[in-house]
């Protein structure tokens, strides 16, 4: 099925990735002091760095292209090659970056299913690899928070006790993968530091919520950071005058962090508007920040079909297998887009949902073609 030209789409609903710098961060970026990254003379990279580290309570941190870098540097400093991770069935690792575990971090993984993609520190010992010479040593358990493809569910503080007190007991690494963990922060009320604390990695992501064009930034003790530079240049990422990127980091910080709360509440808006639709329902156990995913199957528009049509009026939602509709809010996104959003479905569903439930009508129009 053919996509409309990117110029007709007016509003981006598919992923807070869509986000664009502000006219603030762009000057930001413009007046950004730099320097050689590489050789750790960049002021403004360092500046983000420390400051990131320090909101996560861990020693060091190492400024990167994308959160996925963060993931694959974690976990290939954390296991040995062979070695098995524990994850959510649906986290980021495991269904969105491109076998980037097996391929660059040389580890297999096991996937536990939570429908709200938050697991128990029963089903990572449950989960456990038996020791013996012929099966994989089981060596991390990675958390995702807020998860992604299960509807941007938070995990609380009391949840992470219970997975980070199993991995304890086993002798497990944990990593966070917190692409989205200020959304977290603001969802629960907790300082980033405190849904932080205890893992061996923390890293955050720039370029989603908080509106960057680039970037994340990985965490860890001082001796990890520094391994975790070596695997920077390793895997391609390093970088020269980065500031440039890392000033909207910092603006962003500034700026971006304590509005989330208005992202997380124009997403409950836009649920309370589709589940009062005909035939549609939230895929989802709840709605904790600024993700939205949901069903049309009790309509008689194909979740493929109705995601096309949304993008004729200039409006981009995003299309989850099997058949499920994605909506994130962000800081490009405003009531009135919302309101537009839910104007469109309500168009293109209300109608439709109407005629299936009286078939009467329908086979009348059929016999007269």
């Amino acid at each position: 099925m053919a996509v409309p030209a990117r110029g007709r789409v007016r509003v981006d609903l598919s992923s807070d990735t869509a986000t664009r710098p502000t006219p603030a961060m762009r000057r930001c970026i413009a007046a950004a002091e730099v320097g050689d990254e590489q050789r750790r003379e960049d002021p403004t990279v360092t500046a983000l760095e420390e400051q990131v580290a320090e909101l996560c309570g861990q020693e060091a941190a190492v400024f990167l292209p994308s959160g996925t870098m963060c993931n694959i540097i974690a976990f290939f400093l954390l296991c040995r090659p062979g070695d098995e991770v524990i994850l959510d069935r649906l986290a980021h690792p495991a269904v969105s970056e491109n076998a980037g575990p097996a391929v660059h971090s040389r580890v297999s993984l096991m996937r536990l299913d939570a429908p709200d993609g938050v697991f128990t520190g029963a089903q990572v010992e449950r989960g456990l690899q038996p020791r013996g010479h012929n099966t994989a040593r089981t060596s991390m358990i990675s958390v995702e928070n807020t998860s992604n493809r299960r509807g941007g569910t938070i995990w609380s503080r009391q949840q992470i006790d219970d997975v980070l007190g199993a991995a304890r007991r086993n002798g497990l690494h944990a990593h966070l993968d917190g692409a989205r963990l200020f959304n977290a922060a603001i969802g629960t009320g907790a300082s980033v530091a405190s849904l932080s604390a205890g893992f061996s990695s923390v890293c955050v992501d720039l370029s989603k919520g908080l509106g960057c064009p680039m970037g994340a930034v990985l965490c860890g003790s001082a001796s990890f950071a520094e391994e975790a530079r070596w695997a920077k240049h390793l895997f391609g990422g390093a970088l020269r005058q980065a500031g440039i990127a890392a000033a909207a980091g910092i603006y962003a910080l500034a700026h971006h962090v304590s509005r989330l709360a208005d992202d997380h509440a124009l997403a409950r808006r836009f649920a309370e508007g589709i589940e009062a639709l005909p035939g549609v329902a939230l895929a989802q156990p709840r709605v904790d920040s600024n993700i939205v995913q949901f069903r049309v199957d009790g309509t008689n528009v194909p979740a493929e079909e109705l995601v096309h049509r949304m993008e004729e009026r200039g409006m981009r939602l995003g299309l989850l297998p099997p058949n499920v509709v994605r909506v994130v809010t962000h800081l490009d996104v405003t009531d009135e887009d919302v309101e537009q959003a839910l104007a469109g479905l309500r168009s293109e569903l209300v109608p439709r949902s109407a005629d299936r439930s009286q078939p009467h009508r329908a086979a009348a129009r059929s016999d007269s073609r």
